[in-house]
């Protein structure tokens, strides 16, 4: 009987067995993504230039130019993180008052299959 592989979730979480958690592989692709956005530059000891550095220009003043420049910041960090992954398709950034939210629309490499997820991080 085939079983889907299972991926480690994120973030990282014991389940009721008292295991690491795990997760089918359309959430894993959905994790990756998210790591990618929400990773500040430097974060990772071990990865020093993993990210995208989005968390930081919720801070910058807000014009069209800088919501341009921040949408292909992120379409550029996820191409160069993920692109064995996904093609990414569309990008969207908008800022709430007390919320960042990205819009990705890609499809995945080895299904093909076309998604659109959005991604919400808290602003402190």
């Amino acid at each position: 009987m085939f079983t889907e592989k299972p991926f480690t979730d994120f973030p990282f979480t014991i389940d009721e067995r008292g295991r690491s958690a795990s997760t089918n592989e359309d959430d894993h692709v959905r994790d990756l993504i998210f790591q990618v956005l929400f990773t500040s530059p430097g974060e990772r000891v071990n990865r020093p230039e993993f990210g995208c550095g989005l968390k930081q220009l919720v801070f910058a003043p807000g014009s069209d130019a800088l919501a341009a420049a921040t949408e292909q910041l992120v379409h550029g960090s996820l191409i160069r993180w993920l692109d064995p992954v996904v093609a990414v398709e569309e990008v969207t950034v908008e800022i709430d008052d007390a919320e960042l939210k990205v819009r990705v629309g890609y499809s995945r490499r080895d299904t093909g299959e076309k998604r659109e997820d959005v991604f919400r991080h808290p602003i402190p």
